[in-house]
């Protein structure tokens, strides 16, 4: 059982325990285990093995205990015994949005609600809206949140079905029938959230197809964490693994591998027109190959050989959503997008000042390891009293800590703040304050159901502060959690490119935010981009090539984003907005 599964279990379990009515620290402890998990870059059966899980920050001897048993057996029987003990439906309760075990609890003893068709008419009836402590604003949002449920409940977090993936990639590689192997599908092409995961495996010839396929297709199925198998045949099998992802496997001939490659990652809309422009050379393009009016085939030994032939430029996978790429492609006119090595450093950067995982000095040197130039710490204001803010006192004092490791550490300390952007648009902190920092990330983290109106003046009254050089997570989504509030992104992205505010481009696997779709209409603003980690631990500071990922959707290329630049010329940039 892999990080992601157990993380989830461990998450179940403190939601049942709260449902119980359990010590509120052993809720906590679990909480704190799941998210510590999901951080540790470490490989987690070498952790087992070498019996070392303690090592990691907030996983303790039992739940050390815990996690090993389910490592080693699949199994945890204090979970099995939990499971037996809620009824099924009142676990995913706690799924909706603002909707967490406290209340569902409340549900379940006064309505005797137990799964969401019951609570979907409570709510209807007017039965929940009457309930003390909720009302008929609660009862409308919770009817919002089922809804949002059920139109995401088959989808997953890009960090989820990569993980998926990469189990099945790292075993059928090492089989010998194996000549070419290659994710597909809508994870092949970085969307933020995907359905299943498509796996694509080319073999020698047709005799290895015929008889090799079935020990591939054996060796799928028999994947770790594989929990039910869906079809098995020759070229194609389906699997489900764990929260029920379906992983698809299909295999075909090595030379058809380019066609097959390009078909299975899509998407449908850019297939589509790839065909139209075959069919307007008389050729015709499927997921075997393509051909001649007569039959013949055409070799291509790669993507990009099947795109010259066509007459166009390579598009990278990112960029087939039919949204002018063919145009670009025919003109020579796709951008060179951004590239991971193009990053000179990262900003967004939070420690245990704040609610980060690792202490201040060890971010530091983690950032240091990758290679950077600079990283810019920012731990939270102090309105963000819940992710552990800053009073004004611990400013000055974490600001002493940073100038004693600038004289420590080779790479250069950007020192700033997350700061909360209050009710009314004016800034956490002081300006007299705020003129200390190097760079000021400007981020909403409350009052989300304001009005478009009132949401939209207020971060553009923030993004008009001298000392605000980036602006956080635009639209507070939380991916497949929680919608976007009510923003005028247009109004707020034009102000951005007019104050000289770089826009985040937030690289956590829930955020993902700016979204890729408004990328180039924020470009043509002339909105800059900054790709941050957003990072609590040391696997967050890795998780900066999500956000590239992002930024090369939406055709960003090196120039756009402030964080490619060198350091002399980041110092000036951040002290030309004020």
């Amino acid at each position: 059982m892999d990080k992601p599964a157990i993380a989830a279990i461990l998450e179940n379990m403190a939601a049942m325990f709260e449902l119980k009515g359990e010590n509120p620290f052993k809720i906590r402890a679990y909480q704190n285990g799941a998210r510590a998990l999901l951080s540790s870059s470490e490989d987690l059966a070498t952790l087992v093995r070498e019996d070392r899980l303690t090592e990691i920050k907030g996983i303790g001897k039992g739940l050390s205990e815990n996690i090993s048993a389910l490592v080693k057996t699949g199994k945890l029987p204090m979970y099995e015994e939990l499971r037996k003990s809620i009824p099924a439906g009142l676990l995913e309760l706690t799924r909706i949005q603002g909707l967490g075990p406290k209340k569902a609890l409340i549900l379940n003893e006064k309505l005797g609600i137990v799964d969401l068709p019951s609570l979907q008419k409570a709510c209807a009836d007017g039965r929940v809206a009457a309930l003390k402590g909720f009302g008929k604003a609660t009862a409308e949002n919770i009817l919002k949140g089922i809804v949002f449920h059920a139109e995401h409940a088959q989808e997953f977090l890009l960090d989820d079905a990569q993980a998926v993936a990469q189990i099945i990639l790292d075993a059928l590689q090492k089989h010998p029938d194996v000549r070419q192997i290659s994710v597909c599908g809508s994870l092949r092409r970085n969307k933020e959230v995907v359905r299943d995961v498509d796996v694509l495996v080319g073999v020698a010839n047709a005799s290895r197809l015929e008889l090799g396929a079935l020990s591939i297709m054996d060796a799928f199925v028999k994947l770790p964490g594989v929990v039910r198998v869906l079809g098995k045949g020759e070229t194609k099998s389906s699997v489900l693994f764990h929260k029920g992802m379906q992983a698809d496997l299909r295999v075909v001939l090595e030379e058809q591998f380019p066609f097959a490659l390009h078909y299975f990652t899509g998407s449908k809309e850019h297939n589509i027109v790839m065909r139209q422009r075959a069919q307007a050379l008389d050729l015709k393009l499927n997921e075997y190959g393509l051909f001649k009016e007569d039959g013949t085939s055409i070799p291509c030994k790669d993507e990009p050989a099947l795109f010259a032939t066509l007459g166009l430029s390579y598009i990278p996978p990112e960029l087939r959503e039919d949204r002018g790429e063919f145009v670009a492609a025919v003109e020579g006119k796709l951008p060179v997008l951004v590239d991971v090595k193009d990053l000179r450093g990262i900003f967004h950067v939070h420690s245990t000042w704040s609610d980060g995982r690792n202490e201040l000095e060890e971010m530091i040197a983690e950032a240091q390891r990758m290679g950077f130039d600079y990283v810019g710490i920012s731990d939270h204001s102090v309105t963000a009293s819940y992710a552990g803010g800053l009073t004004i006192e611990r400013v000055r004092a974490q600001g002493k800590v940073v100038e004693k490791l600038r004289k420590k550490f080779k790479i250069h300390i950007f020192w700033g703040s997350e700061c909360d952007i209050l009710k009314e648009g004016e800034m956490d902190y002081p300006n007299d304050l705020l003129k200390n920092y190097d760079f000021l990330i400007a981020s909403v983290h409350s009052f989300f159901k304001l009005p478009e109106k009132e949401m939209t003046a207020r971060i553009i009254r923030a993004l008009k502060n001298k000392y605000v050089t980036h602006l956080g997570h635009i639209t507070g989504r939380l991916l497949l959690k929680r919608e976007p509030y009510a923003l005028d992104i247009d109004a707020v992205l034009k102000v951005a490119a007019s104050e000289g505010v770089a826009v985040e481009i937030n690289s956590l696997e829930d955020r993902m935010e700016l979204d890729w779709r408004q990328i180039p209409k924020a470009k043509s603003y002339g909105c800059r981009f900054s790709i941050n980690p957003d990072a609590h631990s040391f696997k967050d500071l890795h998780g900066f090539t999500r956000g590239v990922g992002i930024a090369r959707k939406g055709w960003l290329t090196k120039n756009d984003i402030v964080n490619t630049l060198p350091l002399a010329q980041m110092q000036a940039y951040l002290k030309s907005k004020r």
